[in-house]
């Protein structure tokens, strides 16, 4: 099994997210963590569907776990949501931030980091997920 890892930052006190990716088959596995204390705080399974339309390509639709009170599944949904979509493959995002005097706009950076490492993610794995069919 192959591992990817993924790592965007930003901000002041270089908030950050990390990625690791597993390649699992023909499925993605990512963990996502940042701040003191990375852990598990939502999963994510993202499964591609063909997308109706001109365009062809896939859509996803998930499940979502969350552990209350956690809330994570905007980084989690994101990631799995665009893998699954943009790869058409079955894929599982877990995600947990803890940031200690986290402010709104903190939460804020975290979702645009979300956003940032989902469109990495895609980016590099993309080449390897072709090369491998």
């Amino acid at each position: 099994m192959e591992t990817i890892v993924c790592r965007v930052e930003e901000g002041p006190g270089q908030r950050f997210l990390e990625a690791r990716v597993t390649v699992v088959g023909e499925d993605l596995v990512v963990a996502v963590g940042g701040g003191q204390r990375p852990h598990v705080g939502c999963t994510v399974l993202a499964t591609p569907y063909p997308a109706k339309g001109e365009g062809g390509g896939w859509s996803a639709s998930c499940s979502v776990l969350t552990i209350p009170p956690h809330k994570e599944e905007p980084i989690a949904r994101g990631i799995a949501t665009r893998l699954a979509a943009g790869l058409g493959r079955v894929a599982v995002a877990t995600a947990g931030v803890h940031d200690d005097d986290i402010d709104s706009e903190g939460i804020r950076l975290y979702l645009r980091l979300g956003e940032a490492l989902g469109d990495r993610l895609l980016a590099e794995i993309a080449p390897i997920e072709c090369s491998q069919r």
